[in-house]
C-alpha cells in the first residue's frame, strides 16, 4: 500500500532544502573572508606614518659681486661648515655650479679657487669636488656659486590628510571601532625625522666607544684598597646658601 504526500508536506520539504543550501553558501562566504584584507589600515602610528631614510641634497649658495673676487668672512664660515658636514655625512661628491658668461664670471672663478682651498684645508679630497659651468636663465638675477652634495635624510608624512570625519558620522569607520584617526601621530613622526642628527640611528644603534681606561684603573685601585669609590666635587659646596643671619 503506497501513501501519497500532500502538497503542503512537499512545500515544507522544498523550503527546508532551500534553507540548507543557503546556509551552506553563507558559511562558504564567511569561511573565505580574510580579516587581514578588510583591516588594511594599521592602528600603530609608526606603521601608518613610517619614517623613511633616503638621500636628499644639502646646498649652499655663495653670492659673488662683479668686482670682489673673493669670499667674505661669513661666506668662509659657511663653506667650512659645509665641508665639515660633508666629511661627516656626505654620500656623494660635492657639485659646484660656477656661473659662466656673466658680468661676475671672473670674480666667481676667483671665489671658486678660494672655495677649493678651503675644502682642501677641511680634508675634502680633490676628487670629491665636481666643478660645472652654467648660465643663469634670468639675466636680472645675480649669478652665484651653488654648492650641493647628497646626504642621508629622514622624512615622514605628508601630514594633514583627513580621509574621514573626526566626529560621529556614518562614513567614519574609526569612530564606531574606537580607533585613532588617520592623521594621528603624523606630526610627531615628522618632527622626529627633522630633529634626528644621524638618520641611520633610526635603523641601527651606533657602536660603543672605548672606555676611559685611566679613570677605570683609578676606581679599581680604590676598590682594591677598600676605599670609597664615590667621586667628591669640591665646587659643589659653592652652590649652597649661606647660613649668615640664622
Amino acid at each position: 500500500m503506497t501513501m501519497k504526500s500532500s502538497p503542503a508536506r512537499h512545500r515544507r520539504l522544498q523550503l527546508a532544502v532551500a534553507l540548507a543550501g543557503t546556509a551552506v553558501l553563507l558559511g562558504a562566504c564567511n569561511f573565505r573572508r580574510d580579516p587581514a584584507v578588510t583591516a588594511s589600515i594599521p592602528d600603530d602610528y609608526r606603521l601608518r606614518h613610517p619614517i623613511a631614510v633616503q638621500e636628499a641634497p644639502d646646498s649652499l649658495v655663495v653670492f659673488v659681486g662683479q668686482g670682489r673676487g673673493g669670499l667674505t668672512a661669513e661666506q668662509r664660515a659657511d663653506v667650512m661648515g659645509l665641508a665639515q658636514s660633508w666629511m661627516r655625512q656626505g654620500t656623494g661628491a660635492i657639485s659646484a655650479d660656477v656661473p659662466s658668461g656673466t658680468p661676475n664670471a671672473r670674480a666667481a672663478a676667483d671665489s671658486m679657487r678660494e672655495i677649493q682651498s678651503l675644502f682642501a684645508a677641511a680634508g675634502v679630497p680633490p676628487h670629491g669636488i665636481t666643478v660645472r659651468n652654467y648660465q643663469p636663465k634670468d639675466p636680472r638675477q645675480m649669478a652665484a656659486i651653488r654648492l650641493s652634495y647628497p646626504k642621508l635624510s629622514a622624512t615622514a608624512g605628508p601630514c594633514g590628510v583627513w580621509p574621514d570625519d573626526l566626529g560621529p558620522s556614518i562614513k567614519n569607520k574609526n569612530w564606531f571601532d574606537n580607533k585613532p584617526d588617520w592623521n594621528f601621530g603624523c606630526a610627531y613622526q615628522r618632527n622626529m625625522a627633522a630633529m634626528v642628527d644621524n638618520p641611520s640611528d633610526l635603523v641601527q644603534p651606533r657602536p660603543e666607544t672605548p672606555s676611559y681606561t685611566t679613570r677605570r684603573t683609578a676606581l679599581f685601585e680604590k676598590y682594591r684598597k677598600g676605599a670609597s669609590t664615590a667621586i667628591t666635587y669640591p665646587e659643589a659646596d659653592k652652590a649652597k646658601l649661606s647660613d649668615t643671619g640664622k
